[in-house]
């Protein structure tokens, strides 16, 4: 059961019912040293022998209340043990039967019973087996007094501590303390739940070894002024829960006592003269006692004392009992008394106090001044009163310079509005570490001051929760930087505000349950980057986004309990995370129910199956680039192979979008002028021709077949074409499309321009004509008697209409003024 633990010291498995104990179940726990099996059913020994087999530094071994009736050494074990603490009480136990010395390191026995009726069967054969027994409970024993004695001296050289409460005893409890305190090395001693009534001056002259004495639950009235004179070791003494109506004159004659508990007696009066003398007294127990009011003087001669509780009285005035004395108390505890006032220089002798508790008073109001003196003060708790802002001011805690710890929740406190206040009561608190003002009883909504934690430069934890709190200004955190805890859960909040959480980025707890929050996205940009711990219970929110939970890097523990779930693919996110995260544990994750769509309430979330919701990306990326990829050969292909195959079909297609467009469109002689290189005469002919013209319906000029003799065939045909001109070429040489393009592009120029300007004259020149003297030839000869003598331009050329004598270059300016 436990395979694999061998590093396991401490098992615990109390409060179970088992009955037996496989003897491999503890075969890996070679290391185990503390074993709890309390509160089981275990019947029998051997069911312990099997684990002690194999823990063989097994130390304290803890059965207590199962159904073990008989302890017999041989059926525990047959060899030593390093056992040093045995609890074998509340077993009913009949019989205790040790034959061999297997406890050499046993130092505590715990064999307490109760309701038993049947006398213990006490057997050990040699006393030296029990020989370093320090701590023995027989508590419960019912035996006659040689049976009591007969166990006793048993443990007659070694026994330190001896508890004997509820004995059912056959005879006094006189007898009992004597037969008790006849052992030399005995210095504490129980006897608690004995029915005592009188402790007599005699009961305890046996004593004197005693150091601690606990008469506890019984029913004494009185005591002796002698009782406790032989116990001149005495520094403990517990009379707690008994009956006493005033503090014993016996206990100033315990010149060393240290410790005193009278607490819940009757005591309804404290003297002056109570402790007198008792200067070595250190701790004083008087709460759950029935007096309302102290003196001045009750303390005087405590100057030791260090610890001082007082809760559960009636105290309604301290009347200066902590003005004078005890300079040397660091703890006091008034709570759940009646005080209603705490005037100035209340405590102002306790100049060592480190705690005050005055919690559940009746407390409405606190003078200026009312901790003078406290300057070591640490701890202040006064929640649970009926203080009001007037009485949470500056100047009631302006002495408390070291407070860490301050509990001021359920009082009476409420602000309507968040605006400044003149004295924020918490501004001279510079070491405050701890501050609780929750649950303040306010039956309608409340504001928190902005400025109402300035000063609190070092506040590490604060609680404002149940405050009925509206809202929260952006700047109230400003005065914490080194917050690490905050509790506002059970406000009024809907929404947080984004900026909120800003000042305090070393947050580490944050607990926002019980709100009505609609989103956690005011944690996108509140950089809560060392936040671990986060709980949200009982909200409105029905989907976790992913960028919220990755604005929260160091999240180890998540509370989301009680919120109802979106079971769809907008919670997908969230099921994977939760599901496979190793770094944060989302509480009862496994419990988190659906609240809508309609037909999956109350299934649970992490059972819905998501799937269907996954875009797989490295999918979608690998088809993409397999695409992209089958594009690029497409395309590399198409250039390299079929380049001259798109050509022609982007011409084909406008030749057949053309040839739609104009069928019956006859304003020009010709369709089309073709331009061919020899290399091609033979393609054109054969298969182009006859399928534009035959097919097509197409009129097409060739230069060979329909120019003019001697006339200027190209220039003249181009004007009587439809502007289509299709050019069929692949090896034409230079020369060739030099002439041809400019001859075309004068020839389309003057064409556009005759038919556009036919009767405008307003330039002396329609153009200017410049060229080298590479074309002159052609020029003077074909461009100017084809566009000035058909065409009726008016041609300026420099060699002609130039002005004699003048520089040329002057001139461009003067007759391009001229130019159309």
């Amino acid at each position: 059961m436990f395979d694999g633990l061998v590093n396991l010291t401490e098992l615990r498995l109390n409060h179970n019912t088992i009955q037996t104990v496989a003897p491999t179940s503890c075969k890996s726990l070679t290391k185990l040293k503390y074993l709890y099996l309390g509160h089981n059913k275990l019947h029998h020994l051997t069911n312990i022998q099997h684990i002690l087999q194999h823990t063989p530094h097994l130390q304290n071994l803890y059965i207590p209340s199962n159904h073990i009736s008989t302890f017999n050494s041989w059926n525990l074990s047959n060899k030593s043990t390093e056992l040093v603490s045995l609890d074998l009480s509340l077993n009913q136990l009949v019989v205790f039967r040790l034959t061999a010395d297997i406890f050499p390191n046993l130092t505590a026995l715990y064999l307490e019973d109760r309701g038993k009726k049947h006398s213990i069967v006490w057997e050990v054969n040699d006393t030296s087996y029990l020989s370093g027994m320090s701590n023995l409970d027989i508590s419960g024993f019912s035996s006659s007094l040689p049976g009591l004695q007969e166990v006793l001296q048993t443990f007659n050289s070694s026994l330190i501590y001896l508890r004997l409460n509820h004995m059912n005893q056959n005879f006094s409890s006189k007898v009992l303390i004597n037969i008790s305190c006849n052992i030399p090395s005995l210095t504490s001693l129980t006897v608690q739940n004995n029915g005592i009534k009188v402790i007599s001056s005699d009961m305890l002259h046996l004593c004197t070894n005693v150091k601690e004495l606990d008469f506890g639950g019984n029913k004494i009235t009185d005591i002796s002024e002698n009782a406790f004179q032989s116990l001149r070791q005495l520094n403990n003494l517990t009379i707690k829960h008994n009956y006493l109506s005033s503090v014993p004159h016996a206990i100033r004659n315990v010149s060393k006592l240290l410790k005193l508990d009278l607490s819940f007696n009757d005591i309804s009066v404290l003297g002056c003269d109570d402790f007198d003398n008792m200067t070595s007294l250190r701790i004083l127990h008087l709460n759950n006692n029935h007096f309302w009011a102290l003196k001045d003087c009750v303390f005087k001669d405590l100057v030791n004392l260090k610890h001082l509780e007082l809760q559960s009285n009636s105290i309604t005035m301290l009347n200066g009992a902590f003005k004078k004395n005890m300079p040397n108390l660091q703890v006091l505890k008034l709570f759940n008394n009646q005080l209603a006032v705490l005037r100035r220089g209340e405590f102002e002798a306790l100049k060592s106090l480190q705690i005050l508790s005055l919690n559940d008073n009746k407390l409405k109001t606190l003078k200026e001044g009312a901790f003078h003196g406290l300057s070591n003060l640490t701890y202040l708790t006064l929640a649970s009163n009926e203080l009001q802002n007037s009485s949470i001011t500056n100047t009631v805690f302006r002495d408390l310079t070291a407070l860490k710890t301050l509990h001021i929740m359920n009082n009476h406190m409420k602000y309507k509005s968040e605006k400044p206040i003149r004295n924020p009561p918490f501004a001279e608190l510079s070491q405050l570490d701890t501050l609780l003002i929750s649950s303040q009883r306010s039956r309608l909504q409340s504001w928190l001051p902005q400025n109402f934690l300035q000063g609190l430069t070092n506040l590490s934890k604060l609680n404002i929760k149940s405050g009925q709190l509206k809202s929260l200004h952006p700047h109230t955190f400003n005065y914490t930087p080194n917050l690490n805890v905050l509790y506002f859960s059970s406000n009024d909040f809907t929404d947080i505000p984004y900026n909120l959480f800003s000042p305090i980025q070393k947050l580490k707890s944050l607990y926002i349950s019980r709100m009505s929050l609609w989103s956690l996205d005011f944690l996108l940009d509140a950089n809560l980057t060392e936040l671990k711990f986060l709980q949200v219970r009982k909200n409105a929110f029905s989907v976790i986004r992913e960028p919220v939970m990755k604005s929260l890097p160091a999240i180890a523990y998540l509370d989301m309990q009680g919120n109802g779930f979106t079971c769809d693919c907008d919670n997908a996110w969230f099921i994977r995370w939760v599901t496979n995260n190793n770094q944060t544990q989302v509480s009862d994750a496994y419990n988190f129910e659906c609240n809508y769509p309609p037909n999956l309430k109350g299934k649970k979330l992490l059972d819905i199956d998501v799937h269907s919701c996954t875009v797989d990306l490295g999918f979608v990326c690998y088809i993409s680039t397999m695409c992209a990829v089958i594009m690029t050969i497409a395309v590399t292909f198409t250039h390299h192979f079929l380049q001259w195959h798109l050509v022609y079909a982007y011409y084909l297609l406008r030749v057949f979008l053309y040839n739609k467009k104009h069928k019956d469109d006859r304003a020009y002689q010709y369709d089309a002028f073709i331009s061919y290189n020899a290399n091609d005469e033979r393609w054109v002919l054969g298969e182009l021709l006859p399928k534009l013209e035959d097919e097509q319906g197409w009129r097409l000029c060739l230069h060979h077949r329909d120019f003019q003799p001697v006339d200027l065939g190209f220039v003249y045909y181009i004007s009587t074409m439809c502007a289509v001109i299709m050019t069929i070429a692949v090896t034409f040489t230079h020369h060739y499309l030099q002439w041809h393009l400019v001859y075309v592009y004068y020839l389309l120029l003057a064409f556009l321009y005759n038919t556009k300007h036919k009767d405008e004259r307003t330039y002396q020149y329609d153009a200017f004509i410049s060229y080298n003297a590479n074309d002159e030839r052609w020029v003077l000869g074909e461009l100017l008697p084809k566009l000035e003598d058909e065409q009726g331009w008016r041609l300026c050329l420099h060699h002609r209409d130039f002005l004699p004598g003048e520089e040329t270059y002057p001139e461009y300016p003067l007759h391009l003024l001229h130019l159309y």
